[in-house]
This record gives C-alpha cells, structure tokens and sequence, in this order.
C-alpha cells in the first residue's frame, strides 16, 4: 500500500470518528456515569493447598469449561487434574477432599484454583444441587481428568 493510500485512509477514518452519526450510541436510560465493573475472583500462582501450580505442558494449549451440577449428598470419584483449572461455584455448598485429609468448604459466588496432580474428590454437603464452573488450561489431546481406579470410572474428561 503506498504513503498516499495510508494518509487517505487515516482521513477517511479521522472524518468518519468526529462525525456525530458514527459515535457510540447509548441508552438513555442508563445514566452517563455508568461503567463496567470488573472484580478479579481468583489470581494465583498456587492451588488452593498451597502447591505451586505446575508449567503449562507442551503441545497446542487447549482450553475446555464444564458446568457440573452435583445433587445434594453426593461424592465425585477420588480424581486428579492434569490440567491447571479454576472453579467458580454458582450454587450450593461444596467441600473438595484430598486424600491426606486437607480441605476446602466453599460456598456460592466463591472460586478457587483446583489441585494439579494431586488425588481429591469432592462433596455436597448441602441440600441444595452444587453448581460450578470449570475452566481447565491443557493441551489437546491430553486429560484434565483422571480418575484413581480406572475400573470403576472409565470416564476421562
């Protein structure tokens, strides 16, 4: 593209941002001091048992978000991630169990980054269905999930 093309375009586009039928349009019912609001729910370098989190695998990063529901009484299978995840819980109560008898009660609006490599399983203690949200950072083709006796949870997500 030549100068002259680049200067005609930056022009063209200095004209049409100060033309008022080009500029944003806002409802006037929203007041004009209205902004977005962003809180960060989790940012850490550790999982929630205090474990530095491992380095992203090699391979093409992959990145997969579940929405689970688990009915209230309920136990997830003893599992390990390999994959680093975070879980926003949406509803419900939820405690995550490892298997030297740390744990973590969480209740609803709470995140937290999960175990990596680490054997856990998790719990409604409530009476209401948990609801989460999971985001794992992996690597295609490879597991986020497995689960410690393979006979009796074939299932790998």
């Amino acid at each position: 593209m030549t100068k002259s093309c680049v200067r005609i375009i930056a022009f063209a586009a200095a004209v049409l941002i100060s033309t008022p039928a080009c500029t944003a349009v806002r409802d006037s019912s929203v007041p004009a001091d209205a902004s977005p609001s962003v809180t960060v729910m989790s940012k850490d370098t550790r999982s929630w048992d205090g474990n530095l989190l491992p380095a992203y695998p090699e391979g093409q990063p992959e990145v997969t978000i579940l929405r689970m529901s688990i009915p209230p009484g309920a136990a997830l299978k003893i599992h390990e991630h390999r994959a680093i995840n975070a879980v926003v819980l949406t509803g419900g109560r939820l405690s995550v169990v490892t298997t030297d008898g740390k744990t973590l009660e969480l209740q609803a609006g709470e995140s937290f980054i999960e175990l990596v490599n680490t054997w856990h399983y998790g719990l409604n203690p409530g009476t209401v269905p948990t609801e989460l949200i999971i985001f794992y950072a992996g690597a295609a083709g490879e597991p986020i999930t497995v689960y410690q006796s393979q006979e009796n949870h074939p299932r790998r997500y």
